[in-house]
């Protein structure tokens, strides 16, 4: 989407992508920032981001999508959440990884149940580390394997709701829902952030924000941050 005009606000959020090994989350993030698929799973050795600028309601929105390990330090995690020693290494550096962060997608592949039980531990973990002001989004991709599905949409939904959040259904390989996701999240952050200001008062908006992570600025030109390299997921 363009970038709108003058006279508009502007919001910079950061999107944290969780779930285990080949659920497809890079996969989702090059469809949405490129409207790219690569149907090869190549595992994401270190942490990336890319960068999506949108114009909602008339609002300008930069939202950087991170998802993958990260470096903490002197310590990278590699090939996080695709054994448990690995699983383990990127548990402890979690915070490091998604604090900050305004919203948070958790990914499973409905042919897999235990990538959706792994969700359950990530809602768990975020929610106690950073409580509600995170917008979660749980989602299930590769809906074009419907045949072999394994996590019914009943149960996913009736999850979601349970812990506050809002369920959606993916398929990274035929681009379905991957927009919609990401729009309705950005709408969901939005809300939230002008809700902090409002709650706050003019004098304590930027206390707010700041809290979450959240930048609304007036509107003025931004330079385009660099994004990491990718791989697919």
């Amino acid at each position: 989407m363009a970038a709108a005009g003058s006279g508009g606000r502007n919001f910079s959020f950061k999107v944290v992508l969780l779930g285990e090994g080949c659920v497809g989350k890079t996969s989702m993030v090059l469809r949405y920032c490129e409207n790219k698929f690569n149907d090869k799973h190549i595992t994401t050795l270190q942490a990336s981001f890319l960068n999506k600028k949108l114009n909602i309601t008339g609002k300008r929105v930069n939202l950087a999508i991170w998802h993958a390990p990260q470096e903490a330090g002197h310590v990278t995690v590699a090939c996080a959440l695709q054994d448990t020693a690995g699983q383990e290494r990127f548990h402890a550096l979690g915070p490091i990884y998604y604090r900050d962060s305004n919203g948070a997608v958790l990914v499973y592949d409905v042919t897999d149940d235990d990538s959706f039980q792994k969700v359950k531990s990530w809602v768990k973990e975020l929610r106690k580390m950073l409580g509600n002001d995170i917008c979660l989004c749980i989602v299930g991709n590769k809906i074009d394997l419907d045949k072999d599905r394994n996590v019914s949409t009943e149960e996913a939904e009736s999850y979601a709701v349970s812990v506050g959040a809002k369920h959606y259904q993916t398929s990274a390989k035929l681009n379905k829902g991957i927009e919609e996701l990401f729009l309705d999240l950005c709408k969901r952050m939005m809300e939230a952030a002008q809700a902090d200001e409002r709650s706050k008062g003019n004098g304590g908006s930027q206390l707010a924000s700041s809290r979450r992570g959240v930048q609304i600025v007036d509107d003025e030109p931004q330079a385009t941050p660099t994004g990491g390299c990718c791989s697919s997921g």
